[in-house]
């Protein structure tokens, strides 16, 4: 079975966790889109893993990861990944294969990334300064430079020597200092070194997988609130973080995928700008002071707010969820009682579906509906039977608002906090 699992909100569900958790079952995990802008966090063995461009699946022995062609990746990051993960204990470089036609990350396009949110003042998007952006907006206008491009030395020089004078003037026009290529070229030439035995192309390698019956597990990056497309723009990334993006960022056929798995904490947060209806200061306060919700990339303190049944409904329409995870269910174990968002009032309109207009999502006040807390520990629980019945209702209520049932739930950062609901 080939699966994709999504994030339903605006990333920092705890995919990486699930993803962890459903690699059990795999034999390949993917990376489609997104590059190390993404930070996924997964702990094993009271160890604490933080992974950026790397698929969670490779914390298991034997299975095999892929950077799909979707994504844009800076080869020095990724070979400094590669390195810290090894240096751990876990072998990786006969496991993880790069697709040779995804986009690269340069300095160049931080420091663009950096200046332009400078320069928006007000405006600023809430960008990671990756990157992200720039490199995106490189393939777009087809003046990117893929894998591929970097295994051929020379022909990658003059490239880049042209592409860097390029982005030079435009720096400098944005009030930064120009860079000179070859210095930064020379990081450049030596992770094409040590990557060289990885870059295949994917698409074929995907296709020989699935003609093995072998089981695919797609994990997208951030969520789908930050899509490109369906966000809330433009207060969103540069890709396509919903399942069609596990398609187009791979190269397997739609046809293939028989699973979509939409992954949302117990409540909601926010990392960054732009409108959040359900945001909800004492909660945040609470789980902040709890050593939770702070950004894997950033370390920004998440905004929080209490579940938001509008989105996980329309997240459900747009990716044709066939069952949900929920994580974070610990995180409310001290609530006596907990506000759900089931719609939207916008101007005397109840709507259950959010508007495109951010700033028509501005003005949309929640409606909520009051369920009873269970007010003790959820962590050591290891079956949906076993949860306190004011839980096992909740969950049964989110299910309900997403339009798929709650199959995997997570009460814990560690591995074995995790189980599926039968």
């Amino acid at each position: 079975m080939n699966s994709v699992l999504v994030g339903a909100q605006w990333g920092d569900e705890g995919k990486g966790k699930i993803v962890d958790f459903l690699t059990q079952d795999a034999d390949v995990v993917v990376r489609c889109q997104g590059g190390d802008n993404a930070g996924h966090t997964v702990e094993v063995n009271n160890e604490k893993f933080v992974l950026h461009l790397i698929p969670s699946g490779i914390l298991w022995p034997e299975k095999i990861c892929l950077l799909g062609s979707g994504m844009v990746i800076d080869p020095v990051s990724l070979v400094e990944e590669i390195k810290n993960i090894e240096g751990r204990g876990i072998e990786i470089r006969n496991r993880l294969f790069i697709s040779e036609t995804a986009h690269m990350v340069f300095p160049y396009h931080r420091i663009i990334d950096e200046l332009l949110e400078k320069n928006r003042g007000k405006s600023r998007i809430g960008t990671t300064r990756k990157g992200i952006g720039p490199a995106y907006a490189d393939k777009i206008s087809r003046t990117g430079l893929r894998i591929l491009d970097l295994l051929d030395k020379k022909s990658f020089l003059e490239k880049f020597q042209r592409l860097v004078e390029e982005k030079n003037r435009y720096i400098q026009f944005l009030g930064g200092e120009p860079l000179d290529w070859k210095e930064i070229a020379e990081p450049y030439l030596k992770a094409a070194d040590e990557i060289s035995t990885m870059v295949v192309n994917t698409a074929i390698w995907l296709y020989e997988a699935s003609a093995l019956q072998k089981n695919i597990l797609f994990e997208s990056a951030q969520g789908t609130f930050l899509d490109i497309d369906f966000g809330t723009y433009p207060f969103v990334t540069s890709s396509n973080t919903t399942a069609g993006g596990a398609i187009t960022g791979s190269g397997l056929p739609p046809h293939k995928i028989s699973r979509v798995i939409g992954c949302m904490k117990a409540y909601t947060t926010r990392v960054g700008e732009g409108p959040f209806p359900v945001e909800n200061r004492e909660l945040s306060e609470m789980l902040h002071a709890s050593g939770r919700e702070f950004g894997s990339t950033t370390g920004r303190a998440r905004r929080c707010g209490w579940f938001d049944g509008v989105l996980a409904r329309y997240a459900s329409l747009i990716n044709g969820f066939d069952e949900v995870a929920v994580t974070n269910l610990d995180g409310l174990d001290s609530m006596e009682k907990i506000p759900v968002c089931v719609s939207y009032e916008f101007k005397g309109k109840i709507l259950k579906y959010p508007p495109n207009s951010v700033r028509q999502l501005e003005e949309c006040v929640p409606i909520y509906e009051e369920l009873p807390g269970w007010l003790e520990s959820t962590a050591k629980v290891r079956s949906f039977e076993k949860l306190p019945q004011a839980a096992q209702n909740y969950l049964n209520k989110l299910g309900m608002l997403a339009g798929a049932p709650v199959r995997i739930v997570s009460v814990g950062a560690s591995r074995d906090q995790t189980f599926f609901v039968d």
